[in-house]
């Protein structure tokens, strides 16, 4: 099972940790960590993944129980955060283009090329 599995789990209400063949294994997979994040997405459960956080030294299970007992079931989904890199901000800078078109772009450009942008960009201050 992936994370995704246990998160989806806790906002259908199932305990798939207690279903699974191997009680064991299910727990060992589940992670505390990125349930927290999936869950501090939404303004009705950033509260209790807050609190595992506060909480993060209780066995996982505890955890998970917590979790499932607590958040209300409802289909929950949102995009992950990623952060753009150094090198996609200094070419939307540059040529004032959107992060697609930027990525784009870096697939293009050669380290010496991002190096001269670089040089370009620089502001006095």
């Amino acid at each position: 099972m992936n994370p995704f599995d246990y998160v989806n789990a806790i906002n259908a209400g199932k305990d798939i940790i207690r279903e699974s063949d191997s009680r064991e294994a299910a727990e060992k997979g589940y992670n505390p960590y990125m349930a927290n994040i999936a869950l501090s997405y939404h303004p009705d459960t950033v509260m209790f993944a807050n609190e595992m956080n506060v909480n993060h030294w209780a066995d996982r299970l505890l955890q998970y129980d917590y979790l499932i007992n607590t958040v209300r079931k409802r289909k929950r989904f949102s995009k992950w955060y990623k952060p753009d890199s150094e090198e996609i901000d200094l070419i939307k800078e540059y040529y004032g283009v959107g992060p697609e078109i930027a990525k784009q772009y870096l697939r293009v450009l050669s380290a010496e090329q991002l190096a001269d942008l670089r040089k370009r960009i620089i502001k006095g201050g």
